[in-house]
Parts: structure tokens; C-alpha cells; sequence
């Protein structure tokens, strides 16, 4: 018997609607990663995307433990003199909650082209309302 492959297009897609209120960051991105992965499903194949559509709504009450709000920090440089920026995480969930979500997530994913194809498929609101009613999004709890 041979080993089952999944193929591209070969696994159903489904859409997943996770509500942040109250959660951690990390133990909630490690969740959502494994949904886009499709590490939930039996058909999981490492080398191709088998995963479902994530929308996470709620990111702006979505928490972090201990002191990294103060503490941990996000550092980006241009690549000119200067041109280094370092933001903290409470800076960021003030100004874009979207994004730590997100940087938390893609951490967490492959680092190559099949992890940039999974974190498209990654929705995610600072707020309740999200424009994608029409897809019946499936709540799962993290």
C-alpha cells in the first residue's frame, strides 16, 4: 500500500471564524497556524497547502502575559543610516492590532513560498464585523 499524498486542489477548503476576545497571543497563533497549515486535518501533507481559511476577528482584545507589553519589541531597519525602528507590542496593538497577530502568525509558519501562500489566506479584523458573511465561516474555539 502506498502512502497517501495530498494534491494541489484535492482537499476541501473550508473558512474558520476565530474570535480573539480574551486569548493569548501566542497560544492563539500557534492555534490559528496549525488551522492554516492544515495540521487538523488527516489529508495533511507537509509540501502542500491543505489548510482552511482563517478570519480572526477581535484582534484588538486579544492579550499577552507578563511584561511583554513593555518589554518585548519589534525592530525593523531600511537599510539607510538611521534607519532603525523598534516598536514594543503595546505600542503596535495600539496603533495596528492586525499586525501583531500577524507577525506572530507568520513566525510560525514555513519560511519559504508555500508559508507566504498560507498567511494569504489569513483574515484578521481589529474588530467584530468582517465582510466575509458570504463564505458561512465555521466558529472554532482556541
Amino acid at each position: 500500500m502506498k502512502t497517501y499524498q495530498a494534491k494541489t486542489g484535492e482537499v476541501p477548503r473550508n473558512w474558520v471564524l476565530v474570535d480573539l476576545e480574551g486569548k493569548t497571543l501566542g497560544r492563539a497563533a500557534s492555534a490559528i497556524a496549525m488551522i492554516l497549515r492544515g495540521k487538523t486535518k488527516p489529508q495533511y501533507t507537509p509540501h502542500v497547502d491543505t489548510g482552511d481559511f482563517v478570519v480572526a476577528i477581535n484582534a484588538h482584545k486579544v492579550h499577552v502575559t507578563g511584561k511583554k507589553r513593555d518589554d518585548k519589541r519589534y525592530i525593523h531597519h531600511s537599510g539607510y543610516p538611521g534607519g532603525l525602528r523598534i516598536i514594543t507590542v503595546g505600542q503596535l496593538l495600539d496603533r495596528k492590532p492586525t499586525e501583531v497577530l500577524r507577525l506572530a502568525v507568520r513566525g510560525m509558519l514555513p519560511k519559504n513560498t508555500l508559508g507566504r501562500k498560507l498567511l494569504k489566506k489569513l483574515k484578521i479584523y481589529a474588530s467584530a464585523e468582517h465582510p466575509h458573511q458570504a463564505q458561512q465561516p465555521k466558529p472554532v474555539e482556541i
